[in-house]
């Protein structure tokens, strides 16, 4: 009989189902942030392109992917049974 409850409790997952919403919500979000923060180089190194300076990747993309890691952290403290 202990048997039986061991074995049922062992295969229980730590998270549940909105734990791993949340956590592919927070990793689209990073994944978003790190695709706007990438491009705006040159393909001359000789010249400047101010483009790397934009709102899309100063402000815009760093803060969608703190928002990720800020999503992330919740979905982990979220208790799955409330």
């Amino acid at each position: 009989m202990a048997k039986d409850s061991n074995k049922r409790l062992s295969e229980e997952f730590i998270f549940g189902k909105k734990n791993y919403v949340f956590m592919l919500i927070g990793l689209a979000c990073i994944s978003l942030g790190f695709i706007l923060m990438s491009g705006g180089g040159s393909d001359d190194p000789n010249v400047f392109n101010p483009a790397i300076y934009n709102f899309q990747r100063i402000r815009l993309a760093p803060t969608l992917v703190l928002i990720g890691f800020g999503i992330e952290v919740y979905a982990i403290l979220l208790n799955p049974n409330k």
